[in-house]
């Protein structure tokens, strides 16, 4: 027979020894493991008589039980003087000079409004905003958006709904265009003002978010015509990709508050991967823009006999992808850090047209 009096002093000796964690449980291992001693003595209780077994079995798992509590006491033990230990080595002086902090950053989003409205600031445009949650009329109606298009369909827009289930007449707006409805309601021409913020649509892809960031430029008075939206966008794009002899074309096209309509592209290169902005042959799609339609006008309560204007749209998203080379739309929301420290702005970057937009 095994005498497990003298095991149980050596092996709480040496649990008392071992010097850190990992020590301690390289001897719980050689104790209790698979191959351990305590292990191994249990399988010699098949060659013992019965009567023998039984004693020798109790006396075994009494040391193992005896075993298991000093280790476990042990590792207490260890695990407090440790975590005394990191404590100390982390302590902070607080009477100490302040130490340096990992610089912040600008998010391109926010650096992109500001280009945006330093841009159309200097053109003598004011800033206006409104409310995320807007009204049909105000989202649809009042911008002659008819009952039957497609934006007004639940799979494009974000209705709200009551308790009840029943869908109620408020959205999450799906452009800025809203606050130009409320601008011209609430002030008298001439009016100039660019919109930014953020619009919602049930949409989601590489290129597209149910969350997503617009701004929005009106002009009313009673002179304003197509060469001088013309003349206002061409000076925009050129300023805001720093390119002064990028090419531009203005195509046709159709958007019911505007008439008439079209689209600006700008010139382009695709090659190797590679995408050159202002040169090329090929084309992008930049924004939309237009006359307001006079069906706007007189809805919003501005005679259209007396007084015209223009309008223009674009993604803030779509136009920072273009100019900070992102290719991706959806990794402007996953707040990733590494992300915003590669792609971010230094918060002394103010973005002036005398100064610079971006560094």
């Amino acid at each position: 027979m095994t005498d497990t009096t003298a095991l149980e002093s050596e092996f709480a000796a040496r649990i008392e020894a071992a010097s850190d964690l990992e020590a301690l449980e390289a001897l719980r291992i050689d104790i209790l493991g698979k191959k351990g001693r305590i292990t191994e003595l249990m399988k010699t209780l098949g060659t013992l008589a019965p009567d023998l077994r039984k004693a020798q079995g109790a006396a075994y798992n009494l040391l193992k039980d005896a075993v298991e509590t000093k280790l476990g006491q042990r590792r207490q033990a260890l695990g407090d003087a440790a975590l005394a230990a990191r404590l100390a080595a982390e302590t902070i002086d607080v009477t100490l000079p302040a130490r340096p902090v990992p610089e912040g950053r600008i998010h391109p989003i926010s650096q992109t409004i500001d280009e945006l409205v330093s841009i159309f600031g200097e053109m003598g445009f004011a800033v206006a905003e409104g409310p995320d949650i807007e009204s049909d009329d105000y989202n649809f109606t009042r911008l002659n958006i008819p009952p039957e298009h497609p934006a007004r369909q639940s799979h494009d827009t974000f209705y709200l709904v009551g308790k009840d289930g029943a869908q109620y007449g408020n959205v999450l707006r799906t452009h800025t265009s809203p606050v130009q409805v409320r601008t011209m309601l609430g002030q008298k021409p001439p009016i100039r003002i660019i919109a930014p913020g953020r619009t919602y649509r049930s949409d989601s892809d590489a290129t597209h978010s149910p969350n997503f960031h617009q701004i929005e430029g009106l002009v009313i008075d009673k002179t304003s015509n197509m060469s001088h939206l013309k003349g206002c966008l061409v000076e925009f794009v050129r300023a805001f990709f720093e390119i002064p002899d990028l090419r531009y074309r203005f195509r046709p096209s159709y958007f019911p508050f505007t008439e008439p309509s079209a689209e600006m592209d700008i010139a382009c290169t695709r090659g190797n991967g590679e995408l050159k902005l202002g040169v090329g042959d090929d084309w992008l799609e930049i924004l939309g823009c237009g006359m307001v339609n006079p069906k706007v006008l007189a809805m919003c309560g501005i005679d259209p006999a007396e007084y015209q204007g223009f309008a223009f749209g674009m993604g803030i998203e779509r136009v920072a992808m273009l100019k900070y080379g992102i290719p991706d739309l959806r990794t402007f929301y996953e707040a990733d850090l590494r992300w915003l420290k590669h792609y971010g702005f230094l918060a002394v970057d103010v973005p002036t047209l005398s100064g610079g937009l971006a560094r």
